[in-house]
């Protein structure tokens, strides 16, 4: 794994290239840097305004190729929100290196991912919702299709599924006590009383009775979730969920 003076040294460089660059307006850091909580296993993160006139496009390929060339680069991909472009680059010695380019009129912190300007003009915060609907919408969508799985006897599938509930029960828990609800960044930050009953749906093989405990341990949590953020919707869709997590009669395995 890459050493922190690696990082350090290859976040300088990024900057320093930033400030002579006609291409970009402004820079900032983002992420555990920019929130003051980063550690030996941080990624480099950085936003960089593009200068109006220039196309956001362009600049990238042209960082892109000075990555690649100045630090060995193995590979990419790309994250897109509105008109930014986010580029995830990965080192030969393990860094992660995370540079976002967005037009200089949208420069800016958005959300609560962490946001600290080194130079350049930033404008006002802009907020980000997670829609716990939604949330509750891919959790009871993951659940049935888990079921389906296990009865199709397809337990690969199934697991993927099983683990899908979890995540979605995860972040309307983050969500209900404000935490970061992406990438299950907050998990570790719920209380034990939140996780304890969740850890009963990790998937310990693909054996049919096991997916049919782990995915009602799965769906009893999705309930208790339910009943803690939105104890109408819990009523209509406990009896559901809780069969739907309930092995059958003469049911596969």
């Amino acid at each position: 794994m890459f050493a922190v003076a690696r990082r350090d040294e290859v976040r300088s460089r990024l900057l320093a290239r930033a400030r002579g660059d006609a291409d970009v307006s402004a820079a900032a850091l983002t992420g555990s840097a920019a929130r003051g909580v980063e550690d030996r296993w941080s990624d480099v993160d950085l936003l960089l305004g593009v200068a109006p006139g220039r196309v956001v496009a362009e600049v990238l390929a042209a960082w892109s190729e000075f990555v690649y060339a100045e630090f060995g680069a193995l590979h990419h991909f790309d994250l897109r929100s509105g008109a930014a472009v986010y580029r995830a680059f990965l080192l030969a010695d393990g860094l992660e290196v995370d540079l976002g380019f967005t037009p200089a009129g949208e420069f800016g912190q958005v959300g609560d991912g962490g946001f600290r300007p080194v130079f350049g003009e930033a404008v006002e915060p802009r907020r980000t919702t997670t829609d716990a609907a939604h949330l509750v919408g891919y959790a009871w969508h993951h659940v049935l299709h888990a079921r389906t799985a296990i009865e199709r006897g397809r337990p690969w599938l199934a697991e993927y599924w099983i683990s899908g509930v979890r995540d979605q029960v995860l972040a309307l828990a983050c969500l209900r006590l404000d935490l970061p609800t992406a990438y299950a960044k907050g998990a570790d930050g719920l209380p034990a009383e939140l996780t304890e009953p969740l850890a009963g749906a990790l998937v310990r093989s693909l054996d049919a009775a096991e997916l049919w405990r782990a995915l009602g341990a799965a769906t009893g949590a999705l309930v208790g979730e339910l009943r803690a953020t939105e104890p109408a919707l819990a009523e209509r869709l406990a009896g559901l969920l809780v069969s739907l997590g309930t092995r059958p009669a003469g049911g596969r395995g």
